[in-house]
């Protein structure tokens, strides 16, 4: 009897211990918080000369790692985020530009998968809150088809003008379908709401959230609760002088740009601070990584001022630029216990190397063909394994944009169909605000970065973005 004692005692210890490192050796959750067309310089930590307090972003900055020389995945949109879940950089993309997903060519294809679907596979719960971009409801890009278990908002990224719509797009039944909503309610509320709930639900296994959250995207537009913070008692802008904007195309009117961009981004940051918030009341600080980051550089549409705000920061450039103020994004990674707090890091790494870096640090095999690299090591403070010869751009919007950085040389190209190529050099050591073309000066350095760019792409088998004119 008292061996049976003593046996009962042991194994209970023993399944004890087991479950407790089961406990801690569980697969972390990955939190993906994509702001749209936040630039570098409009977080405080990475801008100290920024007018918009970030206190959350600063925060999140300060438990974790800030990283200097990262990059999107083009300078709009969808091209970026297609990068971000395929891997793949705008010379081997199958979406390189903006374009309608209803037609199927700004859609990804059947066989463009994703970093979700691999995830979903390695048993994650799989949720994305916010804009997609990537493929309506009919197409072989839904999000439904893309590995995520729960969808809520925008498909199209002119829709996500729209700050109140009568309608977003959900998964419901394992499809993505149009659900009415009340015109009333601000869509960033509703998103995040989504967010919390998904989180709440699945809170007791490893999940992966996306969240391509709509602001401070063009229109300028927030409830007068959060407007009020920016303006004086008499209702006049704490951000002097405002030159009403008058409403233009997909953009309506607005009387006080500059503070309805403030409080834009300062929903942003409180946005960001209530998910952090609800990762501590948990007690899931230990199993997530929480990595923030932008979509492009800063836009000018709507009102918008990137020059007042100091937008870009030290760089050049805005969104649809291949300057680094229209690539150039902060990016932020907070793993408690697993990441040492106050690092900043100025390795250059891009959209297309989250994939791989996701994927080891969950266990996750992606594939081998992709352009992508893990950078996983940074994390720890150790040097990635392996890093990249160079890294390429290209984007087409009245000309073709080409632009190739290798260590701190930068060669920009620009071709109108029909006139001669313009080169630009830049060494962004010495020239960081990229003023200074010293192309001429550097005809070799120009010829071997140039036969750089044309190995970095292939010709694209879409349609839509089939540039192979401008090439001659």
């Amino acid at each position: 009897m008292k061996n049976l004692l003593k046996f009962s005692i042991l194994m209970l210890l023993l399944s004890s211990y087991l479950g407790l490192n089961a406990q801690t050796g569980r697969k972390p959750n990955v939190i993906f918080i994509l702001a749209d067309d936040l630039g570098y310089g409009n977080v405080q930590s990475f801008n100290p000369k920024s007018k918009i307090p970030t206190p959350n972003l600063d925060k999140l900055a300060g438990e974790g790692i800030k990283f200097t020389r990262f990059y999107s995945g083009n300078t709009v949109c969808a091209p970026s985020r297609c990068a971000l879940m395929t891997g793949y950089t705008m010379g081997h993309a199958w979406v390189r530009g903006n374009a309608k997903a209803k037609d199927g060519l700004g859609a990804l294809r059947a066989r463009d998968t994703t970093m979700v679907q691999r995830l979903h596979d390695n048993g994650y719960k799989t949720g994305m809150f916010g804009k997609w971009g990537l493929g309506d409801e009919d197409s072989q890009g839904a999000p439904h088809l893309k590995g995520f278990d729960s969808f809520y908002g925008y498909l199209d990224q002119s829709h996500a003008h729209d700050y109140y719509t009568d309608r977003l797009y959900e998964i419901i039944g394992g499809k993505t379908v149009q659900i009415p909503t009340d015109t009333t309610k601000y869509t960033e509320d509703l998103i995040i709401n989504k967010a919390v709930d998904f989180i709440n639900e699945n809170k007791g296994k490893p999940f992966f959230l996306y969240l391509p959250l709509t602001v401070p995207h063009a229109e300028l537009k927030v409830p007068a609760d959060l407007l009020k913070k920016f303006q004086n008692a008499d209702g006049t802008s704490k951000f002097p002088p405002e030159t009403p904007f008058e409403k233009k195309g997909n953009y309506d009117s607005q009387a006080q740009p500059h503070a309805t961009f403030a409080a834009m981004v300062n929903k942003l940051d409180a946005d960001v601070g209530t998910i952090v918030r609800l990762i501590e009341k948990l007690g899931l600080d230990n199993d997530t990584y929480i990595f923030f980051t932008s979509d492009n550089g800063p836009h000018k549409e709507g009102g918008a001022d990137p020059i007042y705000f100091n937008s870009g920061g030290p760089f050049r450039g805005v969104k649809r630029d291949l300057y680094e103020g229209g690539i150039r994004v902060p990016l932020i990674v907070r793993a408690k216990g697993k990441i040492t707090p106050g690092q900043t890091n100025q390795s250059a790494w891009a959209f297309w190397d989250v994939l791989p870096t996701i994927g080891e640090l969950t266990g996750t095999a992606s594939p081998k063909n992709i352009d992508g690299l893990s950078f996983s090591p940074l994390l720890s403070g150790k040097k990635a394994v392996k890093e990249h010869d160079y890294l390429y751009w290209q984007f087409n919007e009245a000309g073709l944009k080409e632009a190739l950085t290798k260590g701190d040389w930068k060669l920009i190209r620009f071709k109108k169909k029909g006139s001669p190529e313009k080169l630009e050099l830049y060494n962004l050591k010495s020239d960081i605000a990229e003023k200074t073309n010293i192309a001429a000066k550097n005809p070799v350095l120009v010829k071997t970065l140039y036969a750089l760019m044309k190995k970095a792409k292939m010709p694209s088998e879409n349609p839509r973005f089939d540039w192979s004119e401008m090439e001659n």
